[in-house]
């Protein structure tokens, strides 16, 4: 019996997402994506449009699943320093089977100057997370975890740019200790 379809693009759309997020959009060829996803050329692209559509939908799942775990995250029961504290660990500390980096980060420098859609779909990841860890650190301003004279927006910015800037750091090779010595100093400014 063959396996659903939804399946399958499932599991393309996930191998492909870490091959994109590995080399970056221009350097994954059509040939890398079939390696990646054990699809032939022809399935690809009966599948999917183009290497730009397969490319949106890669994307759109690796923002839904690691906004989607910053949101659980900045919604749970923890305490806001806490919150905001996991949230460096986690770029500080990737998964070992996760490509170095991060994919929207690599995005934004590679294609977001030049490709309006994408562009656009990497502002509203980016709004809702701002969102989330503004609320999160008004909640802390309120409990007194953080000093309420400090702008909520600004610091919300700080947090997502050192989540980038970690991430930039790892892709360029920075170990473990520098990491987690840029998210320490990055906490005393919070």
């Amino acid at each position: 019996m063959a396996r659903p379809r939804g399946f399958q693009e499932e599991r393309a759309v996930e191998a492909a997402m870490r091959a994109f997020w590995a080399a970056g959009y221009e350097a994954t060829s059509t040939q890398d994506l079939c390696a990646a996803t054990g699809l032939g050329r022809s399935s690809i692209y009966n599948t999917f449009k183009s290497k730009h559509d397969l490319f949106e939908r890669a994307l759109t799942w690796y923002m839904e699943q690691k906004t989607g775990a910053l949101l659980e995250l900045l919604e749970s029961d923890l305490p806001a320093r806490e919150q905001l504290r996991t949230v460096l660990d986690w770029a500080v500390d990737t998964e070992t089977d996760e490509p170095v980096g991060c994919l929207v980060v690599n995005t934004m420098v590679e294609m977001a100057p030049h490709d309006p859609g994408i562009a656009r779909r990497l502002d509203r990841d980016r709004e809702v997370r701002l969102g989330a860890l503004r609320a999160a650190i008004e909640a802390g301003q309120r409990a007194g975890e953080i000093d309420a004279t400090r702008d909520a927006a600004a610091l919300a910015l700080f947090v997502v740019t050192t989540v980038s800037g970690l991430r930039v750091a790892a892709r360029g090779g920075a170990d473990r200790a520098t990491l987690s010595m840029i998210a320490d100093t990055a906490m005393t400014a919070i």
